[in-house]
């Protein structure tokens, strides 16, 4: 099955452990799916005084969001959390009222930290976020990738440790089979499904 997915990460560094990342879960997903990665470092910081009329830049973010079957965050944590940026990108797209973006999208959370926990703490925040924005998150297997050592991922993606890999292949694996799960439990929800009245 041919997916669009829309990529999130979250770090604004261009050398970032978690771009790094993103392109290593690209390389060892399914060959056919297209990634369309989601910048938002020029968004405004959501405010309700400025979301009348909504922004351009927003609702570019919006139908980029609308367009994808299924959404990948790649994040680091900072202070505990998610970046200020992703959050600002969330909060965007969730809005106005009754037009959230990502209802209903299949869901990836990852990230990556030199840290020992990795980035688990930004990756619960996030998953509460999603939870109720009804983005349906893949829950195993969680991606805590602890970046030892220093050359785990190349700049390219290309991964130097082989349990790295094949576990991020099966990561990829894995999501595909949700994306499809959840996908046609929504088309049979909606009477799209074979033999369909």
């Amino acid at each position: 099955m041919s997916v669009k997915v829309a990529l999130f990460i979250g770090s604004l560094r261009k050398g970032s452990l978690n771009r790094k990342l993103a392109k290593a879960l690209q390389k060892l997903g399914p060959q056919d799916w297209q990634y369309d990665e989601i910048e938002f470092a020029d968004l405004p910081l959501y405010n309700q005084d400025i979301a009348d009329p909504f922004p351009e830049s927003a609702k570019e973010l919006k139908r980029r969001i609308e367009a994808a079957d299924a959404v990948i965050f790649v994040t680091p944590e900072y202070n505990r959390s998610v970046p200020g940026g992703l959050k600002n990108a969330i909060d965007w797209a969730s809005r106005p009222l009754g037009e959230n973006s990502f209802a209903g999208k299949p869901t990836l959370v990852s990230g990556a930290s030199p840290g020992n926990i990795s980035t688990a703490v930004a990756q619960q925040h996030l998953r509460v976020m999603l939870g109720y924005l009804d983005a349906p998150a893949l829950g195993q297997p969680e991606v805590f990738i602890s970046f030892q050592p220093e050359d785990l991922i190349t700049d390219d993606g290309d991964v130097t440790v082989d349990d790295t890999r094949e576990f991020l292949r099966e990561v990829m694996s894995e999501f595909a089979v949700f994306v499809e799960r959840v996908t046609t439990s929504a088309e049979a929800a909606r009477g799209e499904g074979v033999g369909a009245a």
